[in-house]
């Protein structure tokens, strides 16, 4: 019998089976022990995004003397996740004050360029990777408890005293992940951007591959079910952890809400526990996230075990319809399908629908239940002639959304990739569509996916490379090493959090260039 916990906001029910075969897919995490390869500047420009001088090699490190209002800014070289060490000594007299520092860690050098007290955004400004640090007695080693997510490290000097300054003798970050880059091969080509596209997708999925799928390893470090449904394919083409996948989908379907719907995420520290954020889209890829992971995986052990919670989902959004079979528009923050300010959801929440409905499908077929099958099918053809006969506006040659009408890039995507059209109609709505370039376009790497992936679909490869050095190829020009959690080409510094300095730089859902070059390019 499922034990059932409750709290003041919602009643969460758990199958301690399905909990027992998540946590014994629990990976044991590999260590590497990195350094600082150089001492640089940091310095504005003009540009949203400034500058990295080489200032010094880091041999010279314990040369350094700081005093009160010294600083110094390492680079590690790449993308780290993991645990920092420093060995801190004096000198000059003897140590007559304790030793009074910050520490300030970013992603990406515009985090070091911004001041944490102008923070004023909605999320926590706990997120902010910075520590303000007493150390009463010099030399001492200083292990940091937390894990952080970086490439640079400043250290800044607060106060030590007249007599003495710190010197930072070594520093070090045991950099840890689930996977190891060198268990996959790099994509081949003559073309030095779809190398780059590949290198930095993989890294960007190895370090949120933590011990479940993370959205980001800086924020919020939380298993998000669309963020495992596009890491959990490139995963497929690359590093092959299936234990890591069905680690996460166990975890999904081993503790729900009351009525059988998976969260949108979850958290498993201090102990497992769903999240109370519910968002449709995410529920219903639960299904569709399944559906791939026994193509990949050929696991019909879990494709059974999980198959109940798949039918449940499709049967929650089955709710959400009204009587012209078309999805209603939801209140607050229902679905997700991207940040963009003001987009309406309702057509692009459809083609999911129809999306999923037909991955479930073929769950039920694998499985031989013809009746759940045929359920299935009839639902995806119901919607799919709903989305014709309501939805596309003959005049544009283009689905509209909501009571406005509205014309965006997402229900075009989403109905495309629904297969509500064949491919000939989606190039041709894909090119109205480019054409018109609507105010409701795409900011998060999760949606210009999507896009990419229509555009494949519907037989458009060239433009599909030339959209992702477009758009991921924005971010290297910016120096990512890692890829980000919101980019907006005509907006470089946007953020849905009030300020860009709690934005995630390496996320889970930027990952799938390496997916998109490896399914349709090789």
């Amino acid at each position: 019998m499922p034990e059932v916990s409750s709290d003041l906001e919602m009643v969460r029910v758990t199958n301690e089976d399905f909990v027992k075969k998540a946590e014994a897919c629990t990976p044991k995490l590999r260590e590497t022990v990195v350094r600082p390869v150089s001492i640089v500047d940091i310095v504005k420009t003009e540009d949203v995004y400034p500058e990295v001088h080489k200032k010094d090699e880091i041999g010279n490190l314990s040369s350094y003397h700081l005093a009160k209002g010294d600083k110094i800014c390492l680079d590690l070289g790449d993308h780290q996740v993991g645990y920092v060490t420093l060995k801190l000594n004096s000198v000059g007299s003897p140590q007559d004050a304790p030793a009074f520092f910050r520490l300030k860690f970013g992603e990406i050098a515009k985090e070091m360029t911004e001041d944490s007290a102008d923070y004023d955004g909605w999320i926590s400004r706990g997120w902010i990777q910075e520590e303000f640090i007493h150390v009463d007695v010099l030399p001492a080693e200083l292990k940091l408890p937390r894990r952080y997510a970086f490439r640079y490290m400043e250290i800044e000097v607060i106060d030590t005293s007249l007599k003495w300054q710190m010197v930072v003798e070594d520093v070090s970050c045991v950099s840890v992940s689930a996977v190891s880059m060198e268990d996959v091969k790099p994509v081949e080509s003559e073309d030095e951007m779809i190398r780059k596209l590949d290198r930095v997708s993989l890294r960007t999925l190895q370090n949120c591959m933590q011990s479940v799928f993370e959205d980001g390893p800086k924020r919020d470090r939380r298993l998000w079910l669309g963020d495992l449904r596009l890491q959990a394919l490139a995963n497929y083409e690359t590093f092959h952890n299936m234990d890591l996948v069905k680690r996460c989908l166990y975890l999904f379907a081993g503790q729900t809400k009351d009525n059988g719907q998976v969260s949108a995420c979850l958290f498993t520290e201090p102990k497992f526990i769903v999240d109370d954020t519910f968002l449709l889209d995410y529920s219903m890829f639960f299904g569709a996230t399944l559906c791939d992971y026994y193509e990949a995986s050929g696991d019909r052990e879990t494709l059974k075990d999980l198959s109940a919670c798949a039918y449940r989902q499709m049967e929650i959004a089955k709710e959400q319809f009204d009587e012209k079979e078309l999805m209603k528009n939801g209140d607050g923050f229902w679905g997700f399908i991207d940040w963009t300010d003001g987009l309406n959801k309702q057509s692009a929440m459809q083609g999911v629908y129809i999306y999923c409905a037909k991955k479930v499908q073929k769950i039920a077929e694998i499985l031989g239940d013809a009746e759940k099958a045929e359920e299935m099918k009839k639902e995806a053809a119901a919607k799919t002639a709903a989305a014709k006969k309501y939805l596309f506006d003959k005049e544009s040659g283009l689905f509209i959304s909501g009571e406005e009408k509205q014309i965006n890039y997402a229900s075009q995507v989403w109905l495309i990739l629904a297969g509500a059209v064949d491919s000939a109609e989606g190039a041709e709505i894909l090119d109205r569509l480019v054409e018109l370039k609507p105010e409701k376009g795409m900011v998060s790497p999760y949606m210009n996916h999507h896009f990419v992936e229509a555009l494949l679909m519907c037989g458009k490869r060239d433009q599909a490379m030339e959209y992702m050095k477009y758009y991921w190829g924005g971010m290297l020009s910016h120096g990512a090493d890692t890829f980000w959690e919101l980019y907006n080409p005509e907006n470089p510094a946007e953020s849905p959090y009030g300020s860009s300095i709690v934005n995630s730089y390496c996320h889970a859902w930027s990952c799938t260039p390496t997916y998109l070059l490896r399914k349709y390019f090789n």
